[in-house]
């Protein structure tokens, strides 16, 4: 067939700067499920690959980080965690709270870090944070396995801990964690490309944000001792998502319905905001990055 009798009925791909607002064409990512897949690979396996401890860094920061908060806010500060181990407590925040932020931070600086692939090849460029946010599932997973082996640990000492019948819900809240990372993460990565500054703010950003996330103190707790300021974490959606998390893990918390449905709220909105302001930056940020 000559070129001239060709049709847009024959035509595989359509390369245009015209675009719908909310362009999410499921159809296009599956067909490039294979670039997914080696993209989950490579932040997989890159990342520590020439560490001395390789993957073990995975396992060392949670454990580490809960460590700490346990010295400094229930040791020191007296933070009460009820009937659960003060340590258990904070390696189920900090876990749950770690898949958030390496969403976040990894999807935040999309455009800068994949310049030169962007600027040579075409492919759904939405691929990138999608990969980032599958990737992030692995990790997420054997830090998962660390807080079961002190769960069972501390079970088997008799601490009253157990898990509630709604933790069969608990890969929705994983879902909504990755969706608001990829959401935050679309928007900051496009506003970067232009406002250079908001890159050095993230990293302070993030652990501002942790610190109002319920990530190491009850949600009751905050709003008893402070509730002039409770509102605060109130209408932040990931400390639902860390309480809940812990409800359904340790049976220790609250369940909140209106919590839920606002973060799924919020999350959806957010999500949709990232892909109309992601979708219009990846026409120009090559001029910019």
């Amino acid at each position: 067939m000559k070129l001239s009798e060709t049709s847009e009925d024959d035509w595989l791909y359509t390369i245009s700067s015209k675009k719908k607002l909310v362009d999410f064409n499921f159809k296009e990512i599956w067909r490039y499920r294979d670039l997914l897949v080696l993209f989950v690979k490579r932040d997989v396996v890159t990342v520590y690959k020439q560490t001395i401890l390789g993957p073990l860094w995975y396992l060392i920061q949670p454990l580490f980080t809960a460590l700490t908060f346990t010295l400094i806010f229930n040791k020191i500060a007296n933070i009460e965690t009820g009937t659960v181990p003060p340590f258990l407590f904070n390696l189920a925040g900090v876990s749950i709270w770690n898949y958030f932020n390496t969403c976040l931070t990894a999807t935040s600086d999309t455009f800068k870090t994949n310049a030169a692939i962007f600027g040579k090849v075409y492919f759904p460029r939405i691929i990138v944070p999608l990969s980032i946010i599958i990737s992030n599932l692995v990790k997420f997973a054997i830090q998962l396995l660390i807080f079961i082996a002190f769960y069972v640990y501390y079970s088997a000492q008799g601490a009253d801990i157990h898990l509630n019948t709604s933790v069969v819900f608990f890969p929705f809240l994983v879902l909504l964690m990755g969706l608001l990372g990829l959401g935050v993460g679309m928007i900051i990565s496009s506003l970067v490309t232009k406002y250079r500054d908001l890159k050095f703010l993230v990293g302070f950003g993030v652990q501002l944000l942790m610190y109002v996330s319920a990530v190491m103190y009850p949600l009751a707790l905050m709003r008893e001792k402070l509730p002039k300021i409770a509102w605060i974490v109130e209408y932040n959606p990931l400390a639902y998502i860390i309480e809940t998390a812990r409800f359904m893990l340790l049976g220790t918390g609250t369940f909140s319905v209106f919590g839920i449905v606002y973060t799924v709220l919020v999350t959806l909105v957010i999500l949709f905001l990232g892909i109309i302001i992601f979708n219009r930056t990846e026409k120009t940020f090559i001029d910019t990055v």
